[in-house]
């Protein structure tokens, strides 16, 4: 009798947890929304501070169509790539093809994105209108957003581990 009772606690615990699938799409999203507002601001905050572009970061200006702070739109679209970004990373962080496949990743998609599907929809050139900075710049950026965003998702799933296990 306690074993069948063991068995229905155990069917309880599995349909209480959240589909393994959807744990990792919410902890992406975590990752990439707070690697947005540290490393890919905290880059920008860097190269401001160097005078080497004239955009501010962490900036509160509202932009359209909905008129939310610009940190908090890209930290947003930042948590929708880092739903991407932890189904493309290795699950082996200990070694140092995660990190530069973290970076890369980060550098590449969403520059890519940003280069040829919104700036023309934003009226903008394309890959930063062949300036060296427009190509340069993004890739910076991204890429150190790739690695926070990282680091966030093995912190998260670390945690995210430790959390189901005490339930």
């Amino acid at each position: 009798m306690s074993t069948d009772v063991s068995a229905n606690d155990a069917n309880v615990e599995e349909r209480e947890q959240p589909q393994p699938i959807a744990a990792r799409l919410i902890v992406g999203f975590i990752a990439g929304f707070i690697g947005t507002i540290t490393f890919h601001q905290g880059t920008l905050a860097w190269v401001y501070h160097e005078g080497l572009v004239d955009r501010a970061p962490w900036s509160l200006t509202p932009v359209p169509p909905l008129g939310v702070p610009a940190l908090v739109s890209l930290a947003f679209w930042g948590g929708v790539w880092g739903m991407a970004l932890i189904f493309l990373l290795p699950r082996t962080p200990w070694r140092a093809s995660y990190w530069v496949r973290a970076f890369l990743l980060g550098a590449i998609l969403p520059s890519l994105v940003a280069w040829f599907l919104v700036a023309p929809l934003k009226g903008q050139p394309m890959l930063g209108g062949g300036q060296l900075a427009g190509i340069i710049m993004p890739l910076l950026l991204n890429g150190a957003w790739g690695l926070g965003t990282a680091l966030f998702i093995q912190i998260l799933l670390g945690l995210h581990g430790r959390v189901w296990r005490a339930v």
